[in-house]
C-alpha cells in the first residue's frame, strides 16, 4: 500500500441534476460502496456512508445545502461507517442493535477478510493502519419499513423490506422514473447470502419480488448501474445457484490484481 495522506477521499458523478453517485476512490473497487445524494426540494436524501474513513457530510452539503436525511439500506459496516456525522438516520429495525455495536457485526460478518492492506490504495489520514479500522456506533434515529413514504417535498420514494442478503435490506423505489435503489440486495457482482444473518430462502423471494416491478434503473450498493434487463439476468443467475459470494477469503483474493 502506498504510505501517502489524502484529503480528496471521494469521487463524485453526477448523475443527473438531482442524482449524485459518491465514491471512496482509493477504497477497493471491490468492497467500497455507492453512496446516493438525492437533492428533493424540502431535504436531500443520502442512501448509505461508505466506511466512515472521511468526513462525508461536508461532501454532501457542498453539493446542496438542504438538510440531509441519512437512509442506511441495511446494517453492514462498508455502508454504515459515516452515519454517526448524520443527526436524521433512518433504517429498518431489524438489525437496530448493530448501530448500536457495529464492530461485533464487524467481526460476525467477516469483516477482516474484506479490511486487509489490499483494500487501500492510498492512507486516509495519518496514523491510520487497517487493523484499526472501527466503525463508531450511530443509533437510528427513526425506523423504516415495508410501504414506507420518504417524501422530499417534490419526489417521493417507497420503502420495500426485501430480507434475505441480512435481516434488515431494504430498498427505495420511485414509481413513477422506475427507479430502484436496491443497497446489497441486488448490485451488478456476485451477491452474499451466506453471513452469519443471511436467509437464501428470503432472498429469493426478495428477489423473485423485484421481478415483478417495472423497473427502468436500477442503482445498486456497489458497482454500476442497470436496467431490467441485466436485472433479470442477474436474479435467474442467483436462482441458479451462479454468481454467488460464499467464501470472502476466496473471493477476495480473487478480486486482487
Amino acid at each position: 500500500m502506498h504510505k501517502v495522506m489524502t484529503h480528496d477521499w471521494y469521487e463524485t458523478k453526477k448523475v443527473s441534476n438531482d442524482l449524485y453517485l459518491i465514491r471512496e476512490k482509493y477504497v477497493a473497487k471491490w468492497l467500497r460502496c455507492n453512496v446516493w445524494l438525492i437533492k428533493g426540494r424540502d431535504r436531500n436524501l443520502v442512501i448509505d456512508s461508505g466506511m466512515g474513513l472521511s468526513p462525508l457530510k461536508p461532501h454532501l452539503l457542498a453539493l446542496g445545502g438542504s438538510p440531509l436525511t441519512a437512509v442506511m439500506t441495511h446494517c453492514h459496516f462498508d455502508h454504515i461507517g459515516g452515519l454517526c456525522e448524520f443527526d436524521d438516520r433512518l433504517g429498518h429495525r431489524a438489525c437496530s442493535d448493530n448501530y448500536l455495536d457495529p464492530m461485533t457485526c464487524f467481526k460476525k460478518t467477516g469483516g477482516e477478510a474484506f479490511v486487509r492492506a489490499e483494500t487501500f490504495s492510498v492512507l486516509p489520514f495519518e496514523g491510520f493502519s487497517f487493523e484499526s479500522y472501527e466503525v463508531r456506533p450511530a443509533p437510528l434515529t427513526g425506523y423504516l419499513d415495508e410501504g414506507d413514504v420518504l417524501d422530499l417535498g417534490d419526489r417521493s420514494f417507497q420503502v420495500f423490506s426485501l430480507p434475505g442478503h441480512s435481516p434488515d435490506s431494504i430498498a427505495l423505489w420511485e414509481e413513477g422514473t422506475g427507479t430502484l435503489f436496491s443497497g446489497d440486495t441486488l448490485y451488478d457482482g456476485d451477491l452474499y447470502d451466506t453471513l452469519y444473518h443471511s436467509d437464501p430462502d428470503a432472498y429469493r423471494e426478495s428477489l423473485e419480488r423485484l421481478r415483478e416491478l417495472p423497473i427502468e434503473t436500477v442503482h445498486g450498493g456497489h458497482f454500476g448501474s442497470f436496467g431490467k434487463d441485466r436485472m433479470n439476468e442477474l436474479i435467474d443467475g442467483y436462482l441458479k445457484g451462479e454468481g454467488r459470494l460464499v467464501d470472502p477469503e476466496d473471493w477476495v483474493s480473487q478480486q486482487l490484481p
